[in-house]
Formats: C-alpha cells, sequence, structure tokens
C-alpha cells in the first residue's frame, strides 16, 4: 500500500504546477483524498480534500486550488494556480476509507512530500 506525491518545483509568483498522488495497493476510488502542507519551521495544516460526499477548499487556497481525481488512474490531483510565495511547502497527499472529507490529520496512509518553492 503506498502513495507517492509527485509534481512539485520552481515557480514563479503568479503559476501554477499540478500536484499529483498516485495510488499503488489499494483502489483510490473507495478513499477521500486529502492534501497537506508544511512550510519551513510551521507545523503541517491541511490545503484540500475530496470525498464522495463532499469537498473542501482552506480559505487561504479557496479560488486558486482545485482538487479532482480520477479514479481510473488511481490517482487524486491538486491544481495550484496564482501561486504565491506563502504557498511554499512539502506538499503532502493522504487517504483514509470516509464518505466524508476534513482536513484533519486523521488519515490512514500518507505519501512522502513533494517540494513546491514559490519565488522570482
Amino acid at each position: 500500500v503506498q502513495l507517492q506525491a509527485s509534481g512539485g518545483g520552481l515557480v514563479q509568483p503568479g503559476g501554477s504546477l499540478r500536484l499529483s498522488c498516485a495510488a499503488s495497493g489499494f483502489n483510490l476510488a473507495n478513499y477521500a483524498i486529502g492534501w497537506f502542507r508544511q512550510a519551513p519551521g510551521k507545523e503541517r495544516e491541511g490545503v484540500s480534500c475530496i470525498s464522495d460526499g463532499n469537498t473542501h477548499y482552506e480559505d487561504s487556497v479557496k479560488g486558486r486550488f482545485t482538487i479532482s481525481r480520477d479514479n481510473a488512474k488511481n490517482t487524486g490531483y491538486l491544481q495550484m494556480n496564482s501561486l504565491k510565495p506563502d504557498d511554499t511547502a512539502v506538499y503532502y497527499c493522504a487517504a483514509v476509507r470516509s464518505y466524508y472529507c476534513t482536513v484533519l490529520p486523521s488519515y490512514n496512509y500518507w505519501g512522502q512530500g513533494t517540494l513546491v518553492t514559490v519565488s522570482s
């Protein structure tokens, strides 16, 4: 059972990135997917989540980030637009078997993280 986050990199302010979260060893379609991030010197925080029952965005990313999933590819995504320096962090995806999702860190499976750096 594994989650693999990818797609991070260096981007200028105002730019875009799409993060991917590929699952192996289990059917991601039966799980809620959460995205979290941890900036240098700060605690890990929730960003967004998606499930059969709901989709949620934290206020800090609402209108700029879009979470989605492709069950056929067993993969979740986080499209990040209008990136700001404050979005710089290691981004983690996570999964939990639940009809509803939250951005509390109560997830069973975690990916290894992918670094997003927003800087000019």
